[in-house]
């Protein structure tokens, strides 16, 4: 997505209340630096939070990238803010298998407990991806399809409750 505002809703239906029913709005101030608003109205507690994510170092052929942020705490926790810093490469030059990890660690105020987070993005033709999350307790599978300034995608929050999403950049 290259539109400088974005904005996207993903709903779990057998999620916490905070997690049912998410809409983002997001704004890319520079190429690196994004910044938003997280909106969760079926929460008891906090209905909206803040969304930043930094891209801090580019990845070039034989460096990683360094990303800060921060968003809501996981997907089964009620409240809380989670900041992370993560490293991510995208390992197609090198074997020739267009699959991107990254690893890192989040701290979320919930449980106040630094966690180890990672994952993979893997790339299909036609537009197609699946993102594998770990969020420090639970995986959470991904596959989504993007179209000109659209992407649409179905999640497995917790590895087994189904979730839809959809987003769109102007």
């Amino acid at each position: 997505m290259e539109g400088r505002l974005i904005a996207a809703v993903r709903v779990i239906p057998d999620a916490v209340k905070r997690a049912r029913w998410r809409n983002t709005l997001v704004y890319r101030f520079l190429p690196t630096l994004t910044a938003g608003i997280e909106m969760n109205f079926l929460s008891e507690e906090e209905k909206v939070n803040p969304l930043a994510n930094w891209l801090a170092v580019k990845e070039t052929r034989v460096r990683p990238a360094l990303i800060f942020g921060t968003s809501s705490d996981r997907i089964g926790t009620p409240t809380g803010q989670s900041f992370y810093g993560t490293l991510s490469k995208d390992l197609k030059p090198h074997t020739q298998i267009p699959i991107a990890p990254y690893a890192g660690v989040a701290f979320g105020t919930y449980e106040d407990k630094w966690r180890p987070i990672g994952g993979v993005n893997i790339r299909f033709p036609k537009n197609f991806s699946s993102l594998i999350i770990y969020d420090g307790v639970k995986v959470h599978p991904t596959a989504s399809w993007s179209y000109r300034n659209f992407t649409f995608m179905f999640l497995l929050a917790f590895a087994k409750h189904p979730g839809l999403g959809a987003s769109a950049s102007f």
